[in-house]
């Protein structure tokens, strides 16, 4: 049979994917309700294609498991939640403001077998609330990128956010992926590790204080050591893990642990030394 290459909305993560054609009956019936054009205007951006590679790579980067939820922004005619479910198992809802395309998507769930784990919203995505994603997916402009972080930043620590071509500003990605040109980025939600916390080694009854200045998942700061106050280098959150390292004369210690809301606490190793539990509190 014939094979259908349909599109994504440029408001979505795309996934174009290769499809046997349907019957000719059910064809009939979507294109009389409603079929979407490549350039037709959305409420802030427009309908284009991706790469299926592309998409497969973002997929991949978001690391998605049966476990995840997946809350595609901008879903257009659903293809990455609908992808979600049934390549991976995965529950997904598309939040989608023109009601033609959330039809169109609630259709194709349910030829394509997924309309149990699927759901599709027609909302606004700055009037939504997607705080029990897992992984968000979104082909957003810089500026709607932008307007949604605040609101991604305060996601549970480790929440992924997989954009396709447009990144976040100041918020560099956690890693990038170049097909073709084109731009695949995954952030991965920090944790809130920002300010002064006092700090103990485990078998020391001295606390230290510590004090972390955080830009997104990146840290600077400083420790109190026993004589000096030493910088901390190679500083870095993945959601709410946390690693740094500090230099006290010819001593170099490696921390890391979990942060918790305004707890912390994990392993410090040294060469030569067996490892040891720290664990600090946020001032």
């Amino acid at each position: 049979m014939k094979s259908v290459r349909r599109v994504w909305t440029f408001g979505s993560m795309v996934l174009a994917l290769t499809l046997a054609a349907m019957p000719a009956a059910a064809q009939q019936q979507g294109d009389k309700e409603f079929t979407p054009q490549v350039g037709q205007a959305g409420k802030d951006v427009i309908w284009v294609p991706t790469p299926p590679e592309l998409v497969e790579k973002m997929l991949q980067m978001a690391r998605i498991t049966p476990d995840d939820f997946v809350i595609d922004l901008g879903s257009g005619d659903g293809r990455i939640a609908i992808a979600a479910a049934k390549k991976f198992g995965a529950r997904s809802m598309g939040v989608e403001f023109n009601p033609n395309m959330v039809a169109l998507s609630n259709r194709e769930a349910q030829r394509q077998g997924v309309a149990d784990r699927v759901k599709f919203l027609n909302a606004d995505i700055f009037q939504t609330d997607f705080s029990q994603a897992t992984i968000i997916t979104m082909y957003l402009l810089p500026d709607l990128n932008l307007k949604l972080q605040p609101k991604i930043l305060d996601q549970k620590p480790g929440t992924r956010v997989a954009s396709h071509q447009f990144n976040m500003g100041d918020w560099q990605p956690d890693e990038t992926a170049n097909i073709d040109n084109r731009l695949a980025h995954l952030w991965i939600v920090p944790a809130k590790a920002g300010g002064t916390w006092s700090l103990r080694i485990d078998g020391s009854a001295q606390e230290r204080p510590l004090s972390l200045r955080q830009s997104f998942q990146m840290l600077t700061g400083q420790l109190n050591g026993a004589t000096a106050v030493l910088a901390i280098s190679d500083a870095r959150l993945r959601g709410d893990q946390i690693s740094f390292s500090v230099i006290e004369g010819a001593v170099r210690r490696d921390f890391s642990g979990r942060v918790q809301g305004n707890a912390m606490d994990g392993t410090v190793r040294a060469a030569g030394s067996p490892d040891m539990r720290w664990s600090a509190s946020r001032r």
